[in-house]
Formats: structure tokens, C-alpha cells, sequence
């Protein structure tokens, strides 16, 4: 056994990342990693330990976040935020405010609006055209599958009434045929290319700052979604191997580098090079590759099997069954090519016609390569799972496609209710987010927040997955469940988002408390396990120790116990 320990955590709840322990257990770590957990643990006690009260709350594994973007997110909070507004009038009133702070910069940028905070969720382009008149603006929407651009931005890119939609894409216009300020998806990179590059130090800037900030929530770890040249985000690896090499990265983190589906497999090799160039350092690795097969329903351009409902709610105009921005067939392939080559695919599904063509994907790299998960190049996951036809479910477990769940948007919040459900109809929207079903099929599940596309903070997430509704003082909350079959535990939704992410993300050293795993800790101010289901979104972070290091203290906290007056110890 280790002659003594570093840090005793004790005089709280232990729960291991994947089940709740016994009341008075203690955990011992010394350097970098967990030595003892329970009994044992205060027998490693010495004059130079460190003894950390938990004062009644919970110690449990870092969260990792298995699909977020911290550097967007972080450029987002250094740029003109629109997450902290609610209404359409909050975000005139953030812009212009901004546009009068910043008179410099050639491009107002930022973004963080809400579809439902707008009729239809198409912003007004004159009221934009008013609040900035001289300046280009770029506001993506919070789910980044769209933008709000004023007149000037038009202009500049040379969109007007003549200009056709991308394929991949869609230009919202007036009845004239005139844009009206939204665009969908591809339509997007008609602007980007006009807008200033960020720069390796922005991104850098951005990083620091956004790991400060997670850190302070409990993220130890996490999976950056999209690591490529995609719309006006350069490819950000080197960011990260900067950050590694440098000693700044204090996270662990895994890239998911981005397919470029206009290139196919021509792309592949590059993948495995740049793979190898970042690979090199514990701290971060670019083993995964993000393949994004649809959109979302609210613009329906996520790919459904049967087509959309008219927002009336019949079968009415134009049907239109959503976007597959990879052929199937192709899909298939490449999903295989990826498979044989090692890396890790992470899918962006939404409809169920995307989450068919995924799992169909993956069950051929499957067959074709006769391969089970024996280690993380091949954990595959899909991600967001929002609509999930029931002959699917039981697919996941068969195959081993993990379920990469963000929890959060499984309610009724306004968004699902006025652009979602219409367009659904009753059958398919109870086919959304099935958490539960999936694990009682024997799914894996992992956790993530998709920031800054949603709040980075897991506590606000895991309300969600076991309540299935808002906190009641949210002012989206709606006191109806969301299709409350489907809720999870908090046991099973707290596993998902430490341990299930640590698996999908190859840290097969962390996300556990136990010995030989890896001192990622956070200290909870409270044991929401004793709490009633519907405070589960006031647990705060305490402390959060990365690799037996404390990087974050809540300044209130800023303390340690005093054996002498420990109940715990007897």
C-alpha cells in the first residue's frame, strides 16, 4: 500500500462515476492519481496530508463533456453574447450596446439568440439594419445551425434576391424573394468568407478562457466537436497542441476532426497525418472524426423518413423530408474507411432518418471489419439522438453505437413547443430523446452540452435528463414532463456524464473513483442524491482537482478540516 496520501477527501458522499457508496467513505490521492477509497483511506494520513471537508456534500469523478466547442463558446463570451438575452428586445438592446463599445471592429460577430424568441424563429432583418446600420453583422443562432446577418453583410457577399440556396442549405426570404437576414445552414458560408479570420491568439485567448470556465463547473475533460476548417472557424488543433505543449491545457481533451463531406474519402490520409502531427501529448489527442449527416427540425433540415407537417399541422405544400448532407451509400463507405483506419466516428444525428443512416453506417464498418470495442479507436457515438424511430432502438447496444446525449433539450420549452411539435405531429415527438428506453435496451450512454449551443453546466443538463422539464424558475419552465417515460435516474444520468464520457473518450483512467484511476475530483457544496429530484439544478461546484491538482475553489470554500472536530472519523 502507498505510504501515505497527499489529499483525504472526507465527511461526505462518495458517488464512483457509476454508482453512489456508502455513507462515510473517504478518498485518499497522492500525486496524480486515487489511492485508496474507503477505510483505508485515512490510514494514509500523515503531518503533511492535506484533509478536504466535504462538509456534508458530494466528491464524485470530473465531468467530461463528450460534444462541446469550448473555442466558439469562448469566443462567444469575448464577443457580442447574446446568451445572456431572453427576448427579442434583450437582443437589440446587447447589440446595439456592443456596436457602441466596439467602434473599431469592421464586424459586429457573436451570437447566442433563440429561434423562439422570434415568430416563426426568422429575427427581424430592419430591426438588425437599425441597431447597426454602418457595419456588417454576424450573429449565429444558439444552435449554430443558422445566422442573423444585417443588410450591409448581404451586400457585401453579394446575396440578393437571385441568389440561389446551397445545397446544403436554405436562404429565408421575404414573399418578393428578397433574404430576409436568416440563413440556414450552408447558406451561412456565403458571409464567412467575408468576415475577419480569427486569429491563433484569439483562439488561444478563447481556449484559456473557456477551460477557466468550465473548470469552475467541474469539466475536467471533454470531446471538442468540430477540430477543421469549417464555416469561419479555422482548424484549431495546433491551438490545442500550443495549449499542451505549453503546460495551459489542464484539461484533457480528444479532437474530433471534421469531414469535409464535399471530399470524401480523397480526404483520408490527410486525416491520418494530421492525427499523428497532434498526437503526441497526454494531454490531447485528435483521434476522433466528426461526420455530420442532417440539420435540425426547427428549420427542417434534420432528415427525417416521413416528411414534415405543414406548421398548420397537415400534410400540406411542398412536402420535404429534411437534408442527408452524406449520401448513405457514401455514409457507409466512408464510416467503414474511418473504422479500418482507427479513428473514432462521432455522427451528428437528428432526425430519425439521420439516426437510421448513422447506425447503417456503423453496423457496415461492423460487418466489414469485424471489429467490437476492445479500445477507443473504435468507441463510436452518435450524437443528440433527438428523434429516434422505435425500430432503432434496440440497434444501438447491438452494434455498440453509443448514445452522445444532450440532456438539456429534452422539454418543452418554447422553442420545441412552437417550431418542434407542429411540424412533428404526436407520434414522432414522442419518439425525441428516449434516454430511458435506450438504456434499458443496453445502450452506452455519454453526456455533453454541444456549448455554446446550450449552458456548459452538467448540473443544468442532469435536472433535465431525471425531471424532464425546466427548473420551475427558468423562464422557459413549462410544468408538463417531457414525455416522462423516458427520464433517468440520477445515478444512470450522473454515470453517463463521468464515466460513460471518459469511456467514449478513450480516458480509460478517469471518470471512476477508484484506486489507479486518475485524481479528477469535484467537490459538490451538496449531496444532490438527499435532495428532492426538483433542486438538482442548484448543485454548484465547490473544488475541482484535475490530475490531484486543485485548479478551481468557490472563494467561499477556500478552507480545509479540522480533524479534531470530524464526526467521520469514528
Amino acid at each position: 500500500m502507498t505510504a501515505r496520501a497527499d489529499v483525504i477527501f472526507v465527511n461526505g458522499t462518495v458517488f464512483d462515476g457509476r454508482r453512489l457508496l456508502a455513507p462515510g467513505t473517504d478518498v485518499a490521492v497522492r500525486g496524480e492519481t486515487i489511492v485508496a477509497v474507503g477505510p483505508d483511506a485515512l490510514g494514509l494520513r500523515d503531518a503533511h496530508t492535506e484533509v478536504v471537508d466535504l462538509d456534508g456534500g458530494l466528491l464524485q469523478p470530473g465531468f467530461v463533456d463528450a460534444h462541446i466547442h469550448p473555442i466558439e463558446g469562448g469566443l462567444e463570451r469575448m464577443r457580442c453574447d447574446l446568451s445572456v438575452g431572453a427576448t427579442s428586445d434583450d437582443y437589440l438592446s446587447i447589440i446595439r450596446d456592443y456596436a457602441v463599445a466596439h467602434p473599431d471592429e469592421p464586424w459586429i460577430r457573436g451570437g447566442g439568440w433563440q429561434l423562439a424568441a422570434f415568430p416563426g424563429g426568422i429575427p427581424p432583418l430592419d430591426a438588425l439594419d437599425a441597431a447597426v446600420p454602418d457595419r456588417p453583422v454576424f450573429l449565429a443562432n444558439r444552435d449554430h445551425h443558422g445566422a442573423w446577418v444585417n443588410s450591409r453583410a448581404l451586400e457585401l457577399a453579394g446575396i440578393d434576391a437571385h441568389t440561389p440556396d446551397p445545397a446544403d442549405g436554405r436562404i429565408e426570404r421575404f414573399a418578393d424573394g428578397r433574404p430576409n437576414g436568416v440563413l440556414q445552414e450552408g447558406a451561412r458560408e456565403l458571409v464567412t468568407p467575408f468576415m475577419p479570420a480569427d486569429t491563433a491568439d484569439d483562439e488561444y485567448a478563447a481556449l484559456l478562457s473557456a477551460q477557466a470556465y468550465l473548470h469552475s463547473l467541474g469539466v475536467t475533460g471533454w470531446q471538442d466537436a468540430i477540430v477543421g476548417n469549417y464555416g469561419s472557424h479555422t482548424d484549431t488543433g495546433d491551438v490545442y497542441r500550443r495549449a499542451a505543449d505549453n503546460g495551459d491545457l489542464t484539461a484533457t481533451v480528444r479532437a474530433a476532426l471534421w469531414w469535409d463531406r464535399e471530399r470524401g474519402l480523397d480526404q483520408l490520409d490527410e486525416l491520418v497525418a494530421r492525427r499523428a502531427a497532434l498526437h503526441d501529448n497526454p494531454r490531447f489527442s485528435a483521434a476522433s472524426v466528426k461526420v455530420m449527416q442532417d440539420g435540425i427540425p426547427e428549420n427542417q433540415t434534420a432528415a427525417m423518413i416521413d416528411p414534415y407537417l405543414d406548421p398548420s399541422g397537415c400534410r400540406c405544400g411542398t412536402p420535404s423530408t429534411g437534408h442527408s448532407y452524406i449520401d448513405p451509400a457514401d455514409l457507409r463507405r466512408y464510416v467503414t474507411a474511418l473504422d479500418a483506419a482507427d479513428f473514432q466516428v462521432h455522427v451528428h444525428a437528428i432526425g430519425d432518418r439521420a439516426v437510421r443512416e448513422a447506425l447503417d453506417a456503423l453496423e457496415a464498418a461492423r460487418t466489414e471489419n469485424g471489429r467490437a470495442d476492445g479500445g477507443p479507436s473504435n468507441r463510436h457515438h452518435i450524437a443528440h439522438v433527438q428523434i429516434v424511430h422505435p425500430d432503432d432502438v434496440p440497434r444501438f447496444a447491438r452494434i455498440d453505437a453509443a448514445v452522445n446525449m444532450q440532456a438539456l433539450w429534452a422539454t418543452f420549452d418554447p422553442q420545441m413547443v412552437e417550431l418542434n411539435l407542429p411540424i412533428l405531429g404526436d407520434e414522432r415527438a414522442a419518439w425525441q430523446y428516449p434516454f430511458a428506453a435506450l438504456e434499458r435496451a443496453g445502450a452506452r450512454l455519454g453526456a455533453g452540452s454541444d456549448w455554446p449551443v446550450t449552458t456548459p453546466d452538467p448540473w443544468q443538463a442532469l435536472h433535465v435528463a431525471v425531471n424532464r422539464r425546466l427548473p420551475a424558475s427558468d423562464p422557459d419552465f413549462n410544468p408538463r414532463a417531457f414525455f416522462a417515460e423516458q427520464a433517468l435516474t440520477l445515478e444512470t444520468a450522473l454515470a453517463a456524464y463521468t464515466s460513460g464520457s471518459a469511456h467514449l473518450n478513450g480516458q480509460d483512467d478517469a471518470g471512476r473513483l477508484a484506486p489507479g484511476f486518475a485524481a479528477d475530483l469535484v467537490v459538490l457544496d451538496r449531496d444532490p442524491f438527499a435532495a428532492p429530484a426538483d433542486e438538482i439544478h442548484l448543485t454548484r461546484t465547490r473544488q475541482t482537482w484535475v490530475r490531484g491538482r486543485r485548479l478551481y475553489d468557490a472563494p467561499a470554500h477556500d478552507r480545509e478540516f479540522d480533524l479534531t472536530s470530524s464526526t467521520s472519523l469514528t
